[in-house]
Formats: C-alpha cells, structure tokens, sequence
C-alpha cells in the first residue's frame, strides 16, 4: 500500500465534468459555451492541455450549429487533443440547451480535490457537488 506522500505524487488518470446552457442553437452562441466551460475547468483544475489524453463533448439534440471540439481547439490550446463531440442521449423532461464534457486528464490530484464545473442552469445536474465542484 502507497504510503500518503507516494500517493500524492503518483500521476493518475482523472475525469472531470462540466456542463453548461447554450443561449442559442447558434455557432456563435456554441463557440461562446465550449470556451468559457473549457476554460473554466482548465483554470480551475490547474491542468495543461498537454496533461490531457482526451476529451468528449455532448450535446442536447436541440444543438446541432457546430462542433464544440473545433473551439476547443481554435481557442482553447486543444490542437493535440483527441476529442469527439455526440448527441446527449434524449430523455423525456430532461435539460434543453446542453453542452456537456468529460476532460480526461492525467494529474497526481487526488479524486476528490477534482473541481467539476457547472455553469448556468446546468448547475443542477449535480446539485451534489455543492463542496466538491465548482458551481457557477
């Protein structure tokens, strides 16, 4: 067993989430969303692009205007960064306007000093990660 000080130092890979609303189904508006969310959990987490290994946005069917990834990449450094963008599984009564994402990073951090960000109305897509999230 990892003594605590090895444990700290030990780079493991992490998720960390994010979601936010779209104000409109518009390239501009899904420019606007990627980069503040992505830079947001970047800022935040402390992490380098390069630390990434790599990312995947979603979004809700009623956001079809573009790509988040190639934001991601024009503004937010991600040129190396493997990434996907797919439609959100559509469930009944659920968020509209949603852009999600899951950065895979690699990073000694500890699971739980992982700062997930939500931002807008997405925030109550875990109201649970009231002191252990960063909410927006």
């Amino acid at each position: 067993m990892l003594d605590k000080n090895m444990a700290q130092n030990t780079v493991m890979t992490r998720g960390i989430r994010g979601a936010t609303i779209v104000s409109a189904n518009t390239s501009e508006d899904i420019k606007d969303a990627t980069v503040e969310l992505t830079n947001e959990i970047l800022t935040r987490n402390s992490i380098s692009t390069q630390d990434i290994a790599f990312a995947i946005f979603t979004l809700t069917k009623d956001l079809n205007a573009a790509f988040p990834a190639k934001f991601a990449r024009l503004h937010c450094g991600f040129e190396m960064v493997p990434m996907m963008c797919y439609q959100e599984l559509d469930v009944p009564d659920s968020i509209k306007m949603c852009l999600r994402v899951l950065v895979v990073t690699n990073t000694s951090m500890a699971q739980n000093d992982i700062k997930h960000i939500y931002l807008k109305g997405a925030k109550v897509l875990r109201g649970d990660l009231e002191d252990g999230g960063v909410k927006l």
